[in-house]
């Protein structure tokens, strides 16, 4: 357990309400509206999405509550919960994995969310005032992001941000932002669907996004939702671990996954009725990879009445949705440095936000700006896409498999349980999640893996 001094540096959630708004926006952000649309136009459209539910709420959910329960039950960072739980083993080396992936992770996050920054002051400077082609589009953000000083120097904003307040602390930085900007960023989306699917040529988007074409389906399309599920839900990079660390005994945290990954699914698929229309009314390709939400928007913004407004607002509250998942994605190893090598909190958010910055600098160097890190051979075109790869699909997966095979077998279900069944859920609940967290997830995620590993020459 935390000493007085500890539990002042780590901090607590202060309500409910702010923990699952907070764990939301973890959930919620570039994953959901930047990753989704593209990895769902590369993985063949409805058919992909049906798979990448059933990962969600029969892997990710139970998965999700085992990190959660860990947390609250020691109180303790990644690394920390595993030692504390199954001291003097190796398994502390899969809540390592989780800060090194959150790290990792981060830095090329870091990229796109200052693409967002970017993109907002360009529609607020006029660039999209005018009706543009899909051409023109793909020119514009070409040009912008091969511009190696905004990448980098965006990429630094955003992480100053990031660092300023998740040194504030837990409910007076993280929590606080999370309340007010959350529910706008669902109050613009909705406005923006609604419009999206009354385009011309929408209903051929609508068709690929929500009409299964089982024949495109692919050997990369299963480990790909399954990463996508995990990179959405925040899993397998001990950001839940941690959030469940500041979590009060008082709540239920079976009801609070529930919520949790229904927000987080909701604004994904919202995300793709968004873009799916608006992609076919401007004849881009699904396909178009990591750049599609830059290509895509900015015609349709052009062709709104108050289009101008419309799109600021929209970049402004995507970069606020990046904002709530860079927080955690820093919170995690903030939390490690804190309890383990016993950092002050401020000391331990300027080094962690400096290794991140420079270990994000290739990726934002990736699209242009420099040939070798922008052209690699293999299936991952650039840098910044072997990172996403790497660690937004099978780092994530592989400390998710940790997670399930440590709480199912190691911690045991009737420890895990125990920490929330004493908060009026219904008994016949811990049967069915005993038998998601040990048998299916594990085996499902292996399965996976070794296909890919015997089928596939992926890199």
């Amino acid at each position: 357990m935390t000493s007085p001094n500890e539990s002042a540096q780590r901090g607590s959630w202060s309500s409910r309400t702010g923990f699952i708004l907070a764990a939301s926006g973890s959930a919620i952000g570039l994953g959901n509206i930047w990753r989704f649309p593209y990895v769902v136009g590369e993985g063949g459209g409805a058919a992909f999405v049906l798979i990448y539910l059933g990962f969600v709420f029969l892997i990710g959910a139970a998965v999700m509550l085992g990190e959660l329960a860990l947390g609250r039950h020691t109180q303790r960072n990644p690394v920390g919960a595993f030692k504390a739980t199954a001291p003097g083993t190796l398994w502390k080396l899969v809540g390592l994995t989780g800060v090194v992936t959150g790290v990792a992770i981060l830095s090329f996050y870091g990229v796109i969310a200052g693409w967002t920054v970017g993109y907002f002051f360009k529609t607020v400077t006029g660039s999209f005032s005018q009706a543009i082609t899909a051409s023109e589009s793909q020119e514009i953000f070409g040009g912008f992001v091969a511009n190696p000083a905004a990448s980098v120097g965006l990429l630094f904003l955003f992480l100053g941000v990031t660092a300023v307040i998740v040194w504030r602390g837990v409910s007076g930085g993280i929590e606080r932002v999370s309340k007010v900007l959350m529910p706008a960023l669902l109050a613009l989306l909705v406005l923006l669907a609604i419009r999206s699917v009354t385009l011309s040529g929408a209903g051929a988007g609508l068709a690929f996004y929500l009409a299964p074409d089982f024949s495109k389906i692919s050997a990369q399309t299963f480990p790909a939702a399954l990463g996508q599920a995990f990179f959405s839900l925040s899993l397998g990079m001990g950001a839940m671990i941690t959030y469940g660390s500041y979590v009060s005994k008082k709540v239920n945290l079976v009801s609070a996954v529930g919520i949790i990954c229904f927000l987080d699914t909701a604004i994904a698929l919202l995300a793709g009725l968004i873009i799916f229309p608006a992609l076919f009314h401007v004849g881009l390709s699904p396909s178009s990879g990591v750049g599609l939400v830059f290509q895509v928007l900015p015609t349709l913004f052009a062709e709104l009445p108050a289009g101008q407004l419309f799109g600021a607002a929209f970049f402004l509250l995507l970069a606020i949705a990046a904002l709530t998942s860079t927080i955690s994605l820093l919170e995690v190893p903030v939390s490690y440095v804190i309890d383990e090598w016993g950092w002050s909190r401020g000391k331990a958010v300027v080094a962690t936000a400096t290794v991140t910055f420079l270990i994000g600098v290739p990726s934002a160097l990736a699209s242009g700006a420099v040939s070798f890190l922008s052209d690699l051979p293999g299936a991952a075109p650039d840098f910044l896409s072997l990172m996403s790869i790497i660690f937004g699909n099978y780092s994530l997966t592989i400390g998710s498999l940790g997670l399930a095979i440590f709480v199912g077998y190691r911690w045991g279900v009737e420890a895990a349980a125990a920490e929330f069944q004493s908060e009026g859920v219904p008994a016949v609940f811990k049967p069915i999640w005993a038998f998601l967290i040990r048998f299916l997830a594990p085996v499902g995620i292996v399965g996976i893996l070794v296909y890919i590993i015997a089928t596939q020459n992926y890199f």
